[in-house]
């Protein structure tokens, strides 16, 4: 993981990584949020002035916010990206990335090299999922843990694809 992360540092400082918007989920109402519980749209808390998702954790909470359906992927790295901003929070929040591959089951990705604790404004966190060549899934879940309890607030909600490293 780290290495690829490297590799694409350093191809976005050489522009060669193009990396095009697959998705965008703008936050100005609670249409499309899966998770209802915890949940609530805030129109004064807003990273873009739109507003965002308010969500509010007594203990440790996976928060499903959206999914994809099928986008028709393949060979290529898939980026979950957001802003976060957290209040109180006792544990970790941070992204997290479902892919469900048919016949294959769901694997996962967690943003934890991002993960925020306490108190922090606006800060752009992300998580990633590399395709290989055959690896088209279904189905992407886009969701926001608290391991622990705390409030985190949500917004400019992205999904991204890239070439893949060479040699992946």
């Amino acid at each position: 993981m780290r290495r690829i992360v490297i590799w694409l540092w350093l191809a976005l400082l050489a522009g060669a990584a193009e990396v095009s918007e697959l998705k965008t989920f703008p936050i100005e109402s609670m249409k499309g949020v899966i998770s209802q519980t915890g949940v609530k749209f805030v129109r004064d808390i807003s990273a873009d002035g739109n507003g965002s998702l308010r969500l509010k954790a007594r203990k440790p909470t996976t928060f499903h916010l959206y999914e994809t359906g099928d986008l028709d992927l393949q060979q290529a790295v898939v980026f979950y990206r957001a802003k976060v901003r957290t209040g109180g929070i006792k544990g970790e929040a941070y992204l997290e990335m479902w892919c469900h591959f048919p016949g294959r089951g769901e694997y996962f990705s967690r943003g934890l090299q991002y993960s925020l604790s306490g108190n922090n404004n606006w800060t752009s966190v992300e998580t990633s999922f590399m395709l290989r060549k055959g690896e088209n899934p279904d189905n992407i879940r886009l969701n926001l843990v608290i391991n622990g309890r705390g409030t985190a607030w949500i917004d400019d909600i992205r999904l991204e694809k890239g070439p893949l490293p060479p040699g992946a």
